[in-house]
């Protein structure tokens, strides 16, 4: 928890798809991932990052909410809040209101993918805070380390390829996740989890990066060259 550098930590920024890790946390801790899905004509035809789910089609949450981690599906996004929410107001809602639990005072959510929303937004400071809280959590661990997989339905006619937007899972780097994110008004985003050879890790976060990965490892470098634990 200890924060080793930040810059402009405190500016409230468009976070893009990092959106979904909340997205992912309620939907854990308020749905069951045994549950069947039912895509909506709304889910199916959102628009952007998707792994084209089918109108009709059903899916267990569980398969929805590692396509919302790995692949960043907006269409699983959706599904996941139409169905453990309600409809999407109230998934909404219950981002915020967890959002409130974990004492992000900088953190406010419009939707449940990362679409761009002067009312969409959050500081690197709350990040590193829900960062931890996500990581915590056994299936988010798991998920966000997977660079890539096959999901079906639940009568295993229709199948989905996910991969990761984590281009650094492929590196020299032992990077263990989480999230990125990209919009044309949120810039290039990255939250990392990385460990050195040590067994020591640490939390990168930017947003609105001219190169996002790279920048990671210029961090990354610099903290494990700079601390020792």
């Amino acid at each position: 928890g200890a924060v080793l550098f930040e810059k402009n930590s405190n500016e409230k920024l468009q976070m893009a798809s990092i959106t979904k890790l909340m997205t992912a946390i309620v939907a854990l801790e308020e749905g069951n991932l045994e549950d069947t899905v039912t895509v909506s004509t709304k889910a199916a035809l959102t628009e952007g990052s998707k792994i084209w789910l089918l109108q009709g089609e059903q899916i267990s949450l569980r398969n929805l909410v590692q396509a919302a981690l790995i692949h960043s599906g907006n269409d699983a996004a959706v599904a996941i809040a139409e169905h453990v929410g309600g409809d999407v107001q109230t998934f909404v809602e219950m981002m915020n209101a967890k959002a409130k639990r974990l004492d992000l005072y900088a953190t406010h959510y419009e939707n449940p993918i990362g679409f761009d929303s002067t009312k969409n937004y959050s500081n690197v400071k709350d990040l590193s805070l829900l960062a931890r809280y996500a990581y915590r959590n056994e299936f988010i661990q798991n998920a966000v380390k997977v660079q890539s997989k096959t999901i079906a339905s639940v009568d295993g006619g229709i199948t989905h390829d996910l991969t990761s937007t984590n281009k650094l899972l492929d590196s020299s780097w032992n990077v263990l996740g989480l999230k990125t994110g990209h919009t044309e008004a949120a810039g290039l985003c990255f939250i990392s989890i990385i460990e050195n050879n040590k067994g020591n890790k640490i939390i990168t976060i930017v947003l609105d990066s001219p190169a996002r990965f790279e920048e990671t490892k210029k961090l990354a470098s610099w903290a494990f060259r700079s601390y020792i634990w």
